[in-house]
């Protein structure tokens, strides 16, 4: 009698279009996050940022470059205290005498508006259905964290031979429940389709907003299998990725692949693009918020 070996040949085939549950949601924490660099003109909810406006908290002041406005007098009459003497004896007849260099601006910072958008590889895998199930499920638990604010978070699923929008960056749950219902996953994995299109939205959303903060999560194992060009699917996939870095878009990438058998692939996707790359023992929805919350900071 022949032993019952194990016949590769013989397993079913992968499945094309495996629907996926929603994970369950949860209620966050509210994101937290401290001063951005760059400086914005107009108002907004949720993470702290510069603002050249005269509106927001006065948290400090600079000196005044360009056109006077917005000046903090309390910071300049300091700047020009020391010189009072000096000024006075080369006639001054002010009782507080201040010039140009004197002058400082206030620095304020306001609430600015995020745009989270997830891309996702829904290609077969063994972690296929629970990677898909966590993202919605973080999807879900974000957008409940956003409501009645202007956050926005979104959707792009890659697998086949393409990728698509599920959903547009939206702050409605209504709209996200009715989209991420019947997201299968299965088929190949076309990485640079998935993340042509996050970037293509993420830069028009920056143009339709320019106050708003981007930030792509990247849930996949980073092996691309299908190419849009003639290049090699990985080098294609690490060309667009130089991308993001360019456009100085903030990017994370969650690595799905399993530690025992990792080849490295989502960490070189990470350095191309520019961002940190995390490595889960188990997917789970509240996992994939606290990356997103720590990479708004």
């Amino acid at each position: 009698m022949q032993g019952q070996g194990h016949d590769p040949s013989k397993q079913s085939p992968r499945p094309a279009d495996r629907p996926v549950s929603i994970g369950d949601a949860f209620t966050p924490r509210k994101f937290q996050t401290p001063i951005d660099k760059m400086a914005r003109k107009t108002a907004g909810k949720r993470s702290r940022t510069r603002t050249e406006r005269k509106r927001g908290r006065y948290i400090r002041s600079r000196e005044m470059r360009g056109e006077v406005s917005d000046v903090a007098f309390d910071a300049t009459f300091r700047s020009a205290a020391p010189h009072q003497l000096r000024r006075k004896s080369e006639g001054s007849e002010m009782a507080l005498s201040i010039e140009k260099q004197d002058l400082r601006k206030k620095v304020r910072v306001r609430r600015a508006a995020n745009c989270i958008l997830f891309v996702v590889d829904a290609s077969w895998s063994m972690a296929a259905a629970e990677r898909m199930i966590a993202t919605k499920g973080a999807i879900m638990s974000l957008l409940v964290d956003a409501y009645q604010k202007r956050d926005r978070v979104g959707l792009v699923v890659f697998q086949k031979e393409e990728a698509r929008t599920v959903l547009p960056p939206t702050s409605s749950v209504d709209l996200a429940q009715k989209a991420l219902k019947d997201v299968p996953v299965g088929g190949k994995t076309p990485l640079s389709a998935g993340l042509l299109l996050a970037h293509q939205i993420l830069v028009r959303e920056k143009i339709r907003d320019p106050e708003v903060m981007p930030l792509m999560i990247c849930v996949t194992d980073g092996a691309g299998n299908v190419s849009m060009t003639d290049l090699p699917p990985q080098e294609e996939a690490h060309r667009i990725a130089g991308m993001f870095k360019k456009s100085e878009i903030r990017t994370v990438v969650i690595n799905t692949e399993h530690e025992a058998f990792d080849r490295g692939l989502a960490a070189t996707l990470a350095e191309k693009l520019g961002g940190n790359v995390y490595t889960l023992k188990q997917l789970r929805a509240e996992e994939l918020y606290a990356r997103v919350r720590e990479n708004m900071k």
